[in-house]
């Protein structure tokens, strides 16, 4: 099976694309589990954040897996896939690997660096594993992205200055230091700008969701206040900052409504909006009222986290990590045939020694089990050097030619081969 990305992200389509694409916890599972149960496919996970919508997946035939794939994203998605197809991009075997520990140290997000993005792919992870959609090919590499995300941040500074798209957004509009904030929301997103705000010395916070519970159990954890949603417009006349990141697919926040609450305070003050939903929450024309600063995730593409020397070295360590995970599998594709050449030579021993057993029945038993143990000690020698030496080459970028030409050399049966590695009970009907 052959790693396939195919994906949708902030580096290949402008936010309105990005909007029509996103998918919330539900959609991103349903997607799942619909390629997952697609007949090119084996395995699956998607990666579903503010910034991009990937679909990961193991596959036989890269050209059968991709149109399957595209399609499905197109069918959950409702977006026409002559629409979606122009924004794609697709990765595949090493550059699907590559791909995604790009992902998990944060090089390829918004804010480069942030450090969100590791418990989103743990995330991902977790959720295939519940629902079976990762088999041990898709937690192999999503367990191996989770440790270079973490070397990464281990041996370099690249989230030192702990920014994430909310943090980020935070200081675009202005700081928050001393302001009264009011956070539409009550998901991860939210958390996680409760909480910068509590820890950045916000006067005051409060919470609004749609799910009063939820926005009780929020503002409790940073010692905010939790309101009911209807009540927003007129918690909007007693803010000067509002972060919104819903998850509704329409706007949330009004013009009139921003308008409303600017207009109705004489000290003229700034009111800031920062608004990290998708689809977006706050109407683009607020950003035309006076006074108001509006920063949605359009703005925030680029935004840096650490040096640029820390970008250099994360890079190398995303170069020299594929190239050990590489080796690791290419050395993997190898044992099976070892182990089917030392089945085929026990069978011909096991073959031979009831032949000898027929043709001299009056061995005793401690001749037999000598002859037996002379037949094996050969065997095993003949077969020591080229299995020892092709399991050596078989981390090299040639290794698994060869494991073909030991196949080839000894008429191994490629069902055979595969048998080794097929778990028991999966083959097809």
């Amino acid at each position: 099976m052959s790693y396939l990305v195919v994906g949708i992200s902030h580096r290949s389509a402008a936010i309105d694309v990005l909007e029509r694409v996103a998918l919330d916890a539900d959609a991103a599972t349903k997607l799942a589990l619909a390629v997952h149960n697609s007949a090119a496919v084996a395995e699956s996970a998607v990666v579903a954040t503010c910034n991009r919508t990937e679909v990961y997946a193991t596959v036989d035939r890269f050209h059968a897996g991709m149109d399957e794939v595209t399609a499905i994203l197109s069918d959950v998605t409702g977006v026409p896939l002559l629409d979606l197809a122009e924004h794609l991009y697709v990765h595949f075997e090493e550059g699907a690997v590559a791909h995604l520990f790009q992902v998990a140290v944060g090089l390829d997000s918004m804010v480069v660096g942030e450090s969100q993005i590791l418990g989103q792919v743990k995330e991902t992870l977790r959720v295939g594993q519940d629902n079976e959609t990762i088999g041990t090919d898709l937690n192999a590499l999503f367990q191996h992205a989770l440790r270079v995300g973490k070397r990464a941040r281990t041996e370099t500074g690249i989230d030192s200055a702990g920014r994430s798209v909310v943090s980020a957004g935070l200081e675009a509009v202005g700081g928050f230091e001393g302001r009264r904030a009011l956070i539409v929301g009550a998901g991860s997103m939210a958390s996680l700008a409760a909480q910068t705000l509590s820890a950045g010395g916000a006067r005051s916070v409060t919470v609004a969701n749609r799910n009063y519970e939820r926005a009780v159990a929020l503002a409790d954890r940073v010692g905010g206040t939790a309101i009911e949603l209807a009540a927003v417009p007129a918690a909007l006349r007693d803010a000067d900052l509002v972060v919104s990141c819903t998850g509704a697919r329409g706007v949330v926040l009004t013009e009139a409504m921003i308008r409303d609450a600017t207009s109705s305070t004489s000290d003229g003050r700034a009111f800031g909006v920062l608004d990290v939903a998708l689809p977006r929450d706050v109407a683009p024309e607020a950003a035309r009222i006076p006074g108001v600063t509006l920063i949605t995730l359009a703005d925030l593409v680029g935004t840096a986290g650490g040096s640029e020397a820390d970008i250099d070295e994360v890079r190398r360590i995303v170069g020299e990590e594929t190239g050990s995970f590489e080796a690791t599998r290419r050395a993997a594709s190898v044992a099976p045939t070892v182990v089917a050449l030392r089945a085929m030579a026990s069978g011909l021993v096991d073959a031979e020694l009831a032949r000898l057993e027929r043709r001299l029945p009056g061995l005793d038993e401690h001749q037999r089990n000598e002859v037996e143990r002379t037949i094996r000690r050969v065997v095993d020698k003949v077969l020591h050097n080229p299995t020892v030496r092709v399991k050596e080459l078989g981390g090299d970028p040639g290794g698994p030619t060869y494991a073909d030409a030991l196949r080839q050399l000894f008429a191994l049966d490629q069902a055979t081969v595969e048998a080794v590695t097929t778990p028991k009970g999966s083959e097809q009907a």
